[in-house]
Formats: structure tokens, C-alpha cells, sequence
């Protein structure tokens, strides 16, 4: 009989044991999403610098400024102009992870995005017929680069 009330303190001990565990794994986990965010400002001051662009684009467009600016027979339009600014920016992140350690990390995907999103914005600016295979071309580059130097 005395063996029962030892066997139940254990299972006790043990369930309070687990949920310390499950407490602090969740306070780690918090700590680790704060950290990553205070670690890596780049990845804030690039989505504000794209919110600012498309804000300015909207501006001039709706200023009547955009409409004026001619590009082989076409007017300027606010989304391709927006789709292609938020390409380049994205391609200066890239630069900057690569140059800068402290905000190294992969960019495989950032580029290709980058890449798409300007071959869109170029594509209805320009013919599309001219515009896809640049960005397939463009993209495979991009991974093969990857491939070889694993940034």
C-alpha cells in the first residue's frame, strides 16, 4: 500500500514537470520571435520603403503627373510602375544580405519574386510576348546561382 501513494506523487511531480517545460518552451519560442524581429530591421525598413513607394505612385497617379510620362507609345500606369519599384527594392535587399553579415540570410527566394514581380510590372509596360521568357530566363539564372554559391 505504501508503494500507491509514492506512485501517485511521482505521475503528480511528473505532470507539473511537463507543464514547466511547456511553459517555458512557449516563453523561449516568444523570445526567439522578438529577437528575430529586433535582429533583422532590414526586413521592416523594406516593407515600409515599399508601402512609401506605392503610396507615391498612387500620389502622382492621382496628381494626373503619371498619365503625362510616355514610354514607347504607352502611358505610365500606377501598378506596373508600383510592381516594378517593389522589384528593385527587393533586389537592393538582396545586395544588402549579401554584403552585410549581420542580415545574412537565404535570398533564393526573395529573388525570384523580385524577379517576377518586375518582369510583370515590365511586361505591361513592354510587349508580354518579349517580357516572359526575360523572366524565365532571369529566374533560372537566379537558381542556378543558387545552386553554385548557396545564398
Amino acid at each position: 500500500m505504501s508503494e500507491r501513494p509514492q506512485y501517485e506523487k511521482y505521475e503528480k511531480d511528473e505532470e507539473k514537470g511537463e507543464k514547466e517545460e511547456e511553459k517555458q518552451s512557449e516563453e523561449k519560442q516568444e523570445k526567439n520571435w522578438e529577437e528575430k524581429w529586433r535582429r533583422d530591421p532590414l526586413g521592416t525598413a523594406v516593407w515600409a520603403i515599399i508601402l512609401i513607394w506605392a503610396g507615391l505612385v498612387w500620389l502622382v497617379e492621382s496628381m494626373g503627373l503619371l498619365g503625362r510620362v510616355r514610354i514607347l507609345e504607352s502611358r505610365l500606369e500606377a501598378w506596373p510602375v508600383i510592381l516594378i519599384g517593389v522589384g528593385i527594392i527587393l533586389l537592393l535587399e538582396i545586395v544588402v544580405r549579401l554584403l552585410v553579415p549581420a542580415y545574412r540570410r537565404p535570398v533564393g527566394g526573395t529573388l525570384v519574386l523580385a524577379i517576377i514581380l518586375a518582369g510583370v510590372g515590365l511586361g505591361s509596360l513592354f510587349d508580354m510576348s518579349k517580357a516572359w521568357p526575360v523572366v524565365l530566363i532571369a529566374i533560372g539564372v537566379a537558381l542556378l546561382l543558387r545552386g553554385l554559391f548557396r545564398f
